[in-house]
């Protein structure tokens, strides 16, 4: 079944503005009319005002003189972002091992050998979508809703700038490599192992996006 037949023309909106302003297609400070965006989205202006307001409680549009204005995600929500995944990534760690089978461990082999595959070709943007779904595969499956939502949120709000920094090739190269530190510690069932290894690799991530995919 096609998901978008299970919702709302407006939900479909809000999806497509908030993955446009994610992925930097929308800057910040470029300003977005009902007008326009029910001319270039082909809608009429009622799900797009939804959709707006919508994205107005995410913080990524303001109201100003000048129309809807985009604020997108700051370096300093970037910090944010990624003080708050740590506490709540270590438990969706210590959670998906806790209840580990050889399906969820041959789901993140086979992730780790196509971003591999996708490296020897400095992809960046496939290597980034294994990236999502390395850790998405943890959080959906560490037995709690609550969590995995919460760091799928998270983790697709720095996904222009996790893009960026994959772009560099030694980043790339690095984040491939944690990946399969922390896949060979779950895999051994090594919780304080992965989780160090998993903090370390978050860490290093948020410091490759604020030094602009130098580290």
């Amino acid at each position: 079944m096609d998901r978008h037949k299970s919702i709302s023309l407006a939900d479909q909106i809000f999806e497509r503005l908030e993955t446009d302003i994610l992925i930097g297609k929308y800057a910040q400070g470029d300003v977005l009319t009902e007008n326009q965006l029910s001319e270039n989205l082909g809608v009429s202006r009622t799900p797009i005002r939804e959709a707006l307001r919508r994205l107005q409680q995410e913080k990524l549009v303001a109201d100003s003189s000048r129309g809807v204005v985009v604020l997108g995600i700051s370096l300093e929500d970037i910090k944010d972002i990624y003080a708050i995944r740590i506490p709540i990534e270590k438990m969706a760690l210590e959670r998906f091992i806790a209840t580990l089978t050889d399906e969820k461990l041959r789901k993140l082999k086979d992730i780790i050998d196509v971003q591999e595959f996708y490296g020897n070709r400095k992809d960046a943007e496939h290597i980034t979508y294994q990236d999502n779904e390395f850790h998405e595969t943890i959080y959906e499956n560490c037995g709690s809703v609550i969590i995995g939502e919460t760091l799928i949120n998270l983790h697709r709000k720095v996904v222009k700038y996790r893009k960026a920094s994959i772009e560099n090739s030694s980043r790339a190269e690095k984040s491939i490599g944690e990946h399969k530190a922390i896949y060979e510690a779950i895999a051994a069932k090594d919780v304080e192992s992965a989780v160090k290894l998993l903090i370390e690799h978050i860490k290093n991530a948020e410091n490759s996006i604020l030094n602009g995919g130098n580290k």
